[in-house]
C-alpha cells in the first residue's frame, strides 16, 4: 500500500481523499492554488504545495508543477478527484512516465472511452444501445448532411466535453449553418480540442448513470445506479439511488453498463451515463472515467467506501469484492449546495460565509471544505457543500432530505437551499416523475 499521495484537487473532493487516505494510515499532500490558501484541505492535509496563481491553467492544470509537487515531496501516488486533471490522458502517461501511480483508469482506458466520438465507438461494439447520431464531424457541409439524416432538432456536443459544457441545441439547418463555427471554438475554448459530434435531441429525457469499479484484471462490478435528472443547463443538481425505474429496465441497464466497461479491461472508478426517453427506450451517452461528485449516494446505500476502493486498485490490491458482495439497501438522496441564486437564473454568489451550521443526526451526511468566515473564491465552480441523506425508503429519505435542508443554515452568499427545499415538497418529484427539464416543466404546476 501507499505511504503517501499526493491529491491534485481542491474543494470538497480533496477533503474526501484526505479522510479516507487518513483511515487507511496514509499521508496526504494537497496542491493548492493562492486562492484556496485557507481552504480545509489545505489546513488538513499532512503537507500542502503551492503550485500557482488562481487560475486554473496556472495551477490545477499545471502538469509540471503538480508532478513536480509530487517528486519533492515523494508521493507515490496521485488522486485527481473529478475535473481539472482526471480524465486527462496525458498526464496519466506523464504519471506513468515519472514512476508515479494514477489512481484512475488507464491512460488507454481514458484514450477509448474520454470522449463522446469514442464511446459510441466502445459502446456500439459492446452492443450497447446509443443515440442516433455521429462520431467526429469535420466541416459544416458534413453535420448540415448528418442533421438531414438524423432529424432536427440535434445537438451537438463537445467530443472531449464533460460538466454540461459544450453543448449546443440546434433546430433548423439555418442555426446550424451559423452556429457550428461558434461551436467548435467553444469546444476549443473549454477542453482544448474543436472536435464536434451530433446526436438526436430528445426534448424530455431521464438521466441515469451506473457506477462501475474494475481492477483491470477482467473483472468489473456495478455499485448499482443513480437518477441525476434534475439539473440545471445540463448539471446536475439533485442526484438519489437507487433509482425508480421498473426493476427489469434497472437491471438491464446495469448489464449494459458492466458489459461495456469489462470490453476494455477497466481499471478504477467510472460511471456509465444513459439517458431514457418516455416510452423507456435507453441510450448510452458518455463515461466519466474517475469519482463523480454524486458517488456519496451510492456509498450511503452500499456502505462501501468508492475512494478506498480506487486506491487499494490503483495499489494493485485488485478488488476485494465481488458482485454478489454488493448489497444496495435503502434510499438515499444528495442536494448540491451551490452558492448560486436560483432566483436570478442561477447566478453565481461567491464571497464571505458568514455563518454556516449544516444538519445532523441520523442518516444524514455533510461532504464540504467550507466554514464559518471561508471565502467562496470566484474562480472555480460554485458548489458549497453536498447534502446526503439516507432513509430506509424513498419516501421517508425526502422527509429526511427536507428536515435537513431546513436545518441547514448559510449566512453570506445566495444558496440553492430555497430551491430544494420547494423540489422536496413537489407532487411530481414525490412520485419520481422527474425529468432533465423539471425545473421547467414541473416546478410551475401544483397540480402533481
Amino acid at each position: 500500500m501507499f505511504k503517501k499521495i499526493l491529491i491534485a484537487n481542491r474543494g470538497e473532493i480533496a477533503l474526501r481523499v484526505i479522510r479516507t487516505a487518513r483511515e487507511m494510515g496514509i499521508k496526504t499532500v494537497v496542491v493548492y492554488s493562492t486562492a484556496d490558501e485557507k481552504s480545509l484541505p489545505v489546513l488538513l492535509a499532512d503537507e500542502s504545495v503551492c503550485v500557482g496563481p488562481p487560475a486554473s491553467n496556472q495551477s490545477y492544470l499545471n502538469i509540471p508543477n503538480i508532478l513536480s509537487a509530487a517528486m519533492v515531496t515523494g508521493a507515490e501516488a496521485i488522486h485527481p478527484g473529478y475535473g481539472f486533471m482526471a480524465e486527462n490522458p496525458e498526464f496519466a502517461r506523464m504519471c506513468r512516465e515519472h514512476g508515479i501511480v494514477f489512481i484512475g483508469p488507464t491512460p488507454e482506458n481514458m484514450d477509448e472511452l474520454g470522449s463522446k466520438a469514442g464511446g459510441r465507438a466502445v459502446a456500439a461494439a459492446a452492443n450497447v444501445p446509443v443515440v442516433p447520431g455521429t462520431g467526429v464531424l469535420d466541416t459544416v457541409e458534413d453535420a448540415l448532411a448528418a442533421a438531414k439524416q438524423i432529424g432536427y432538432p440535434v445537438l451537438l456536443k463537445a467530443s472531449a466535453g464533460g460538466g454540461g459544457r459544450g453543448q449546443k441545441v440546434i433546430h433548423t439547418q439555418e442555426e446550424l449553418a451559423k452556429g457550428f463555427a461558434q461551436a467548435q471554438e467553444e469546444a476549443k475554448l473549454y477542453f482544448s480540442d474543436p472536435a464536434l459530434i451530433m446526436e438526436k435531441f430528445l426534448t424530455e429525457f431521464r438521466h441515469v448513470e451506473v457506477q462501475v469499479m474494475g481492477d483491470g484484471q477482467g473483472k468489473v462490478i456495478h455499485i448499482g445506479e443513480r437518477d441525476c435528472s434534475i439539473q440545471r443547463r445540463n448539471q446536475k443538481l439533485i442526484e438519489e439511488a437507487p433509482s425508480t425505474l421498473p426493476e427489469s429496465l434497472r437491471q438491464e441497464i446495469l448489464a449494459a453498463g458492466v458489459r461495456l466497461a469489462s470490453s476494455i479491461n477497466y481499471t478504477g472508478a467510472g460511471t456509465l451515463e444513459f439517458i431514457l426517453d418516455r416510452d423507456g427506450n435507453y441510450y448510452f451517452m458518455e463515461m466519466n472515467t474517475r469519482i463523480q461528485v454524486e458517488h456519496c449516494v451510492s456509498e450511503m446505500i452500499s456502505n462501501l467506501d468508492l475512494v478506498r476502493m480506487q486506491i487499494e486498485i490503483a495499489a494493485g490490491e485488485g478488488l476485494k469484492i465481488s458482485q454478489e458482495d454488493v448489497v444496495l439497501t435503502g434510499h438515499a438522496i444528495e442536494c448540491r449546495i451551490n452558492a448560486e441564486d436560483p432566483d436570478k437564473d442561477f447566478r453565481p454568489s461567491a464571497g464571505k460565509i458568514d455563518e454556516v451550521h449544516f444538519a445532523g443526526g441520523p442518516g444524514v451526511r455533510v461532504d464540504t471544505h467550507t466554514y464559518s468566515g471561508y471565502s467562496i473564491p470566484p474562480n472555480y465552480d460554485s458548489l458549497v457543500g453536498k447534502l446526503i441523506v439516507w432513509h430506509e425508503d424513498r419516501d421517508k429519505a425526502i422527509h429526511r432530505m427536507k428536515r435537513a435542508l431546513e436545518e441547514t443554515v448559510i449566512q453570506g452568499p445566495k444558496t440553492t437551499i430555497p430551491l430544494y427545499i420547494k423540489i422536496m415538497d413537489n407532487p411530481f418529484y414525490k412520485r419520481g416523475a422527474v425529468m432533465t427539464n423539471f425545473l421547467k416543466t414541473r416546478m410551475e404546476n401544483k397540480e402533481g
